[in-house]
């Protein structure tokens, strides 16, 4: 049954995009492509793609994404309507982060030794930024961008050389998850808050960003970060953190992990002097209950009457994300890529936001199917 579902899924999703191709050649290709890309290779690339396909050599799959006359950005909007038509939901929730691809040389578009948090170190590769969407009916990547370190804008002829365009300048991956942000939201994307790292949660300017538009947020911060209390003075988070009696704390899951429940002792305090009506911001403290000692730290803005429960599912919601780059690296081939070109790279990427997104509605699909089956029995 499951694999029925996914097979007509893929002719709903094929048919969905295919008015982004100007020609029928990539247009069936595409097809093949997202097959592809979810078929059990040990690697995915333009070669393994176009055997599976049954074509003898991989020019053509390179062609499509090098060069095909198609709407890559198209696509994605499809890709982010799509998810949004099977999954959303009004209390869905938005989540930035980025991941790296290891690569050799020095061509690729982006490519240099930078901090990879999926590597855990610092190494030759290419960082994605990317925005997931997560509700009660699952998760999935809706949009993504290339982060471009100033040693490449900063050398136009190596952007030239690689297909950057000459209007795409720096921008930090902060700046990035705004671009995305703001698409989902003129895009009417229904979600209740937005969660990140602390890379995300140290950039004051994405937080007043936010604030101003009214988006809801939970975004992580450091122990250091200086904070102005309800009080009107100003504090490091974990200095206020230690002016909690020890009735603040209360223990909550934030949803299941690969061990049980996600329990933590949670509190709150509240932050600012001066709200917007019927808003409100707060520090929120994750303590370990195994290590008391060991503390995560959250700056949090949103309707005031949000209980301690809501700002620690959201915040407890960014592992949705993780989930993401797993199944999109090993089911959807997000990191199996061998493109070098600007062009190239978005196009791969893409599809494979929209394999992955084909695998969760299909996955979503065949869960209600048998839910039906059981409650009709």
């Amino acid at each position: 049954m499951v694999l029925d579902v996914i097979s007509v899924e893929l002719e709903r999703v094929h048919a969905r995009i295919a008015g982004r191709f100007v020609r029928s050649e990539p247009r069936a290709r595409v097809r093949e492509y997202v097959s592809g890309l979810v078929a059990g290779l040990e690697r995915k690339n333009g070669w393994t793609i176009a055997e599976q396909a049954g074509e003898v050599s991989p020019d053509g799959m390179q062609r499509l994404l090098r060069r095909a006359d198609w709407d890559i950005a198209g696509v994605r909007d499809d890709v982010r309507d799509y998810v949004i038509e099977h999954l959303g939901e009004s209390d869905g929730v938005l989540i930035v982060d980025e991941t790296g691809f290891v690569k050799k040389g020095t061509r690729s578009a982006g490519v240099q030794r930078q901090y990879s948090g999926t590597a855990g170190r610092t190494e030759n590769c290419q960082i994605g930024t990317f925005l997931a969407y997560a509700s009660g009916s699952g998760h999935a990547l809706i949009d993504r961008e290339l982060y471009l370190p100033r040693s490449w804008t900063d050398d136009r002829d190596r952007c030239r050389a690689a297909g950057i365009p000459d209007e795409v300048g720096f921008a930090t991956k902060p700046q990035q998850a705004q671009a995305m942000i703001d698409r989902a939201v003129q895009a009417g994307v229904p979600f209740a808050w937005v969660t990140g790292d602390e890379a995300y949660g140290q950039a004051h300017y994405l937080r007043d960003w936010l604030e101003h538009r009214d988006v809801a947020y939970v975004l992580a911060t450091k122990r250091t970060d200086t904070l102005t209390t309800a009080g009107g003075d100003t504090r490091r988070a974990d200095e206020l953190v230690t002016t909690l009696s020890p009735g603040s704390w209360r223990r909550l899951s934030v949803g299941a992990g690969g061990h049980g429940p996600r329990l933590y002792d949670w509190a709150r305090v509240p932050l600012g002097t001066a709200w917007p009506p019927g808003r409100g911001r707060w520090l929120l403290a994750r303590r370990s209950i195994s290590d008391p000692s060991e503390i995560a730290y959250y700056i949090a803005y949103g309707p005031r009457r949000s209980r301690l429960l809501d700002l620690a599912w959201t915040a407890g919601s960014r592992w949705h994300v993780e989930e993401c780059f797993q199944q999109a690296n090993n089911e959807a081939g997000l990191d199996h890529y061998q493109a070098r070109s600007w062009r190239a790279w978005y196009a791969h990427t893409t599809l494979s936001l929209l394999a992955l997104a084909w695998l969760a509605v299909a996955k979503t699909q065949a869960i209600q199917g048998e839910t039906a089956s059981a409650t009709r029995a």
